[in-house]
């Protein structure tokens, strides 16, 4: 008999091309009257705010805006954006932008009705109250938190990011509009692409897996691989952002419901200690961490393959599994994803901070949903693998 699972979704998905003009007619319904958009001053500049001020006022809806996301999310953050919520009378938060504002505006929701500090609630299932309503719209096809009860914040005191999972994290309404996503340039699109399909392929190996998720799984990983590489070379391709965002989402709902694993691990201490950005400290991690995984279930691995284009008649699990590594390769090489030495230029502070890092990452948990177990000593040689491209 299969054990019981959960699965969350937020309870109102909208997908598609002009999706976000919808905002306005969805806040009107539920009788909201002001919201606080949460963004950063680049999607600001492009423009983008400005279109959902306009959607939100063609509905009788008021809003503030918190444009001070100047990094991925920091506690301070959420102590600004939640002090303005308050000041202003807002009774709903929106997110506008990729992983960073939508985990900063995740934050601000859940602190309108819970009290202290956001540090208070690291870790699952700590947070005692929902907050506020809380509409998610990305612009890019990367973190999928449109659709997870993650948020990741870091404490800037401890150098730490913190990991927050809770049910109250999770958006109510999560509108998907490529249109929102045209303007996102090619390293960001290769970046948060990859990214997601990181999610993708860590939830369809988790030891957590579920059928459910497994679903989203070999979608999202055929609707990445299959438009990643036009979406990178053609911004304003509208159907290949089209099938990526809605594969970042669907990663997103996979991942929020069987977890995440070694990548993920490794990834956030790298973004803790040397301020790389989640989505590509995780790209440039994938290769290295699927070849020493692949191991642990070959099965997995070649479905991933297959879901990937990958021809696998009459291969062994195994062959069908390496595949999986060699077509993951390519798609990286192909959006020119950088290798970490270009991420972090002292190499000697990087190989110093090695084990503390590998410790990091298992007290994470996420290494622990792997496949294949990794010790302190092979996570550290992953690094230095990873590091020398």
């Amino acid at each position: 008999m299969l054990p019981v699972r959960e699965f969350r979704v937020p309870s109102l998905i909208l997908t598609g091309s002009g999706a976000s003009q919808q905002l306005g007619e969805q806040c009107r319904k539920r009788g909201l009257q002001k919201g606080l958009i949460v963004t950063d001053e680049t999607i600001r500049s492009l423009g983008l705010v400005e279109k959902i001020q306009q959607a939100l006022a063609d509905s009788a809806v008021a809003c503030s805006i918190y444009d001070g996301v100047a990094t991925e999310p920091v506690v301070e953050f959420i102590e600004e954006g939640l002090q303005m919520y308050k000041e202003d009378e807002c009774d709903f938060v929106l997110a506008v932008g990729g992983g960073s504002p939508i985990d900063t505006a995740k934050a601000i929701a859940v602190m309108t009705t819970n009290e202290g500090s956001i540090s208070d609630y690291k870790g699952i299932g700590k947070i005692p109250k929902k907050g506020a309503l809380l509409v998610a719209m990305p612009t890019t096809a990367g973190t999928g938190s449109e659709a997870t009860v993650y948020t990741i914040i870091t404490d800037t005191e401890t150098n730490v990011k913190m990991l927050i999972s809770s049910p109250f994290a999770m958006p109510d309404i999560a509108i998907v509009d490529p249109l929102l996503a045209l303007s996102s340039p090619p390293g960001v699109t290769a970046a948060t692409g990859i990214d997601a399909l990181v999610h993708a392929i860590e939830a369809y190996v988790s030891v957590k897996a579920q059928p459910m998720s497994d679903i989203f799984c070999l979608s999202a990983i055929e609707l990445i691989s299959g438009n990643l590489r036009q979406a990178w070379a053609n911004g304003n391709n509208l159907e290949a952002r089209e099938k990526t965002m809605l594969g970042a989402l669907q990663a997103g709902i996979a991942f929020s419901n069987s977890s995440v694993a070694l990548v993920h691990g490794m990834s956030r201490p790298i973004g803790a200690y040397f301020h790389v950005a989640h989505g590509v400290s995780n790209a440039a991690l994938l290769v290295v961490c699927m070849e020493f995984s692949v191991i642990g279930n070959p099965q997995r691995y070649g479905e991933i393959a297959g879901a990937m284009g990958e021809n696998i008649a009459g291969l062994t699990d195994l062959q069908a599994a390496e595949l999986s590594v060699q077509a993951v390769r390519r798609l990286v090489n192909d959006v020119n994803i950088p290798p970490l030495s270009e991420l972090v230029e002292n190499e000697e502070e990087f190989y110093r901070l090695a084990p503390q890092m590998a410790e990091d990452a298992i007290d994470s948990g996420s290494p622990g949903n792997n496949p294949r177990q990794a010790t302190k000593e092979q996570i550290i040689e992953l690094y230095k693998m990873a590091y020398l491209g």
